[in-house]
């Protein structure tokens, strides 16, 4: 039976940490602040944005939600995101998808300022990632670098097999693993022998959007799974892993609910805290 790799105790293990750094930043008189941008009237982005403004508040950090309507023009959101990005009071922007519709996304995006992208969504953040630079890089990613690192798994000359390419964790995670010296193979909808090559991984990453769709015969014996899906079938809420029997063939294996998801919150507020220490030191 494969080790479970606990989202929970990662983000715990993270929380003591950033506490540390938060109060650093305000031995130097900083105050963090957030701003979500909520467009739109999408109950999950509501409802994701005010657990947010929790999170934040737990850390005592302020944290604000700016509101626009569904009929809100792009030249008005744009405005707003502009105007966050200039202002000083503000630490990081989180904006909240899908925008309404008739909003270009990739717009809005553009006119985040890259040190305050605590998603990690802009092309400047994308472009430091595959350059090895330091930046705000997405927080699904870094929560698997994270729970990789707590658990003392070493992707040093490792096989790394990521199921999915993505801009928003396929790719990005595939760069954070070469980084760390892996050796990395992306699979996506039009690889040939797909079963063949994930069996090789030693460390395997599901991230291709469909319901268990990774099942044992897909895993070597001994092999570490990283389940990023997130999936609702028959009211229960599962991975992209066919868990059960995979966890008894892995050697360690994320849980979901319980593994990635759980950290990646954690990550936002890191993502804050770096930026915050960034514009802190760009002040001194």
């Amino acid at each position: 039976m494969a080790d479970i790799l606990d989202g929970k105790e990662t983000a715990a293990s993270l929380e003591k940490v950033l506490r540390g750094r938060l109060e650093a930043l305000r031995a130097k008189h900083y105050e963090p602040k957030l701003a979500i941008v909520l467009a739109g009237s999408s109950k999950p982005s509501a409802m994701y944005a005010s657990f947010m403004q929790k999170v934040a508040k737990s850390y005592d950090m302020e944290a604000e939600i700016f509101r626009e309507s569904d009929d809100v023009t792009e030249e008005e959101l744009g405005n707003l995101i502009s105007d966050l990005s200039h202002d000083r009071e503000i630490t990081g922007i989180l904006m909240m998808m899908p925008l309404p519709k008739g909003i270009n996304a990739e717009k809005m995006i553009a006119l985040i300022n890259p040190d305050k992208d605590v998603d990690g969504l802009t092309d400047t953040n994308a472009g430091r990632l595959f350059a090895g630079k330091e930046g705000l890089f997405g927080c699904t990613p870094r929560a698997v670098m994270a729970i990789l690192d707590h658990y003392g798994i070493n992707p040093d000359g490792k096989k790394a097999v990521i199921i999915g390419r993505s801009n928003v964790i396929g790719k990005p995670v595939s760069l954070m693993l070469l980084k760390k010296n892996a050796t990395v193979i992306i699979c996506h909808s039009h690889t040939k022998n797909l079963k063949e090559i994930a069996k090789s991984a030693d460390i395997l990453v599901a991230a291709l959007g469909h319901a268990e769709a990774v099942t044992a015969d897909m895993v070597k014996p001994g092999a570490v799974v990283i389940d990023v899906g997130i999936n609702r079938v028959n009211g229960k809420t599962v991975g992209d892993v066919d868990y059960g029997p995979v966890s008894e063939t892995a050697g360690a294996i994320t849980p979901v609910p319980g593994g990635v998801g759980s950290v990646t919150t954690t990550m936002v507020v890191e993502n804050i805290i770096a930026a915050g220490e960034k514009q802190a030191a760009e002040k001194a």
